[in-house]
């Protein structure tokens, strides 16, 4: 086989929308399922060509080949009937293992919007925008290139960085920045018509950003547990607790900063108050709330449906966290209350050699037998999972190299990746969409280096620099952040929240 391959088709290289500000040279997957459809017979990976790959001296191209034998489960059933089951209305039993290919398809589609949140996100300390997003809300998913994705941003969540988080929150080494107390920490968006037609109904989501470079947040946060009632959650058995930091960045504001001015619980709780009543109360329509996070955005996820479903502002509509790489949130009467009596249902994405999703509680958690848990559950350092746990392995991927670098296992795009080729506990790493593998080394060195995608190559063209008229090169303005809906102040009031 000559080394010298034809320029495959399956992989774009496509640069975003509105290229003036941030001209991203990028291998992006395919947001339509159309797409996918006629791409996939050239997708189809078979772990056997991994043998090959040094002798042909492959690139990663030529181990994207169209295995006609190898094709992935298709699903007899759609979203319009089946939605309630991959929200978990029966815990997802029968459909992880194997895998239902709707699930998967979901779970991607859910993490893509997490990614979104990192990809948008500012994280040069050089930039006054650091801590911010790239884009406006309005043009959000325009400017990802996720135009096709259905959905509107309707509210932008922030928190103060006033916190002792040193290694979560990022600022910039400026003087005239665009916060000095606040960072963006995801968004609100609902279904528009079109895809709520699809979904089956309205799906307002909930988007929480992580963390993306290493992993020493995990020692910022990581402190005791505290009564949800503290910050003014209101649960009926004070016994129910959660990890102190997690509530600190979920209840704290700055009421000097217009971004942090609203903690982030009540940007949560009236926006997501106003869009069910927009859509479930006023329109008659049939609501999911989905809520999604990666890493220490898991764990938001976690406590803001936890409280979305306390307070009531969720109505009848079910609630359902997609979790990826999450760490532990509370204790044992916590998981209980979450599941049991609020009826909240969680699926957690974990990698098997990821260390985040052990912590906190190494030792007292949710495995320990009843006998034992009696005894431990009231310990400040005592913590249990919630929901259901989908288990991933790296080391089942042909694509992932041997590597000590732990944050290669924590990263979001390796757990997309690892997705897209799961079938079931023992079965053969297969993908089965139009994901790009090379989406992997997005942020991280995790690729092998036989396909010959460089690391951490996503980045704005030139730092996101421009030269002006004068010839000098300089960043450019951008459009006025978006802070908060003026109908904030109403809904919070409504909830009992709020002040004159």
């Amino acid at each position: 086989m000559s080394t010298l391959l034809p320029k495959p088709s399956i992989l774009i290289l496509q640069t975003p929308l509105h290229t003036r500000r941030s001209a991203i040279t990028s291998l992006t997957p395919f947001n339509s399922t159309r797409q996918r459809s006629k791409r996939l017979p050239s997708l189809i990976v078979n772990a056997r060509l991994q043998s090959q790959t040094k002798e042909e001296g492959s690139s990663l191209p030529s181990m994207l080949t169209d295995l006609k034998n190898d094709k992935p489960t298709q699903t007899n059933h759609s979203l319009v009937d089946s939605w309630r089951e991959i929200h978990g209305s029966t815990d997802w039993a029968g459909i992880l293992d194997p895998i239902d290919p709707l699930l998967r398809s979901e779970l991607i589609r859910y993490g893509e919007m997490v990614q979104a949140c990192y990809d948008s996100f500012d994280f040069d300390p050089c930039s006054k925008y650091c801590g911010s997003s790239k884009y406006s809300r309005r043009h959000f998913f325009e400017e990802l290139g996720m135009s096709g994705c259905g959905y509107e941003v309707t509210r932008y969540l922030y928190a103060t960085s006033n916190l002792d988080m040193p290694n979560f929150f990022k600022k910039s080494r400026g003087e005239k920045v665009w916060s000095k107390s606040a960072n963006w920490m995801g968004y609100i968006a609902v279904s528009n018509d079109e895809t709520s037609a699809r979904l089956g109904r309205r799906d307002v989501v909930v988007a929480w950003r992580g963390t993306v470079t290493g992993l020493e947040w995990v020692a910022d946060l990581m402190d005791f547990l505290k009564p949800v009632t503290s910050e003014g959650i209101p649960c009926p058995d004070p016994d129910v607790k959660i990890e102190s930091g997690f509530l600190d960045l979920y209840g704290e504001k700055d009421a000097t900063c217009r971004f942090s001015k609203y903690s982030a619980r009540e940007q949560v709780l009236t926006e997501v108050k106003r869009l069910v009543e927009l859509y479930a109360k006023e329109s008659g329509e049939e609501v999911s709330i989905s809520i999604m996070g990666h890493s220490l955005g898991s764990a938001l996820a976690m406590v803001s449906a936890y409280d979305i479903a306390e307070t009531g502002v969720r109505g009848d509509c079910p609630v359902c966290v997609f979790s990826f790489a999450g760490p532990r949130v509370g204790n044992w009467k916590f998981k209980e209350r979450f599941e049991k009596e609020l009826g909240l249902k969680a699926l957690r994405v974990v990698n098997v050699h990821d260390k985040v999703p052990q912590v906190p509680g190494m030792i007292f958690n949710e495995r320990v037998p009843q006998a034992v848990r009696r005894f431990v559950d009231g310990l400040p350092w005592s913590y249990s999972h919630v929901g259901v746990e989908l288990e991933l392995n790296h080391k089942k991927s042909p694509f992932l190299k041997e590597t000590v670098d732990v944050s290669c296992y924590h990263n979001m795009e390796a757990h997309l990746h690892l997705l897209d080729g799961y079938h079931g506990k023992g079965e053969r790493f297969v993908l089965a969409s139009g994901r790009d593998p090379a989406l992997v080394n997005k942020s991280s060195d995790f690729l092998k280096d036989d396909y010959l995608v460089p690391p951490n190559w996503r980045q704005d063209e030139n730092k996101g620099m421009i030269r002006d008229d004068e010839g000098r090169w300089t960043q450019p303005e951008r459009a006025k952040p978006d802070d908060h809906p003026p109908h904030t102040n109403y809904h919070l009031q409504q909830l009992g929240l709020g002040s004159n």
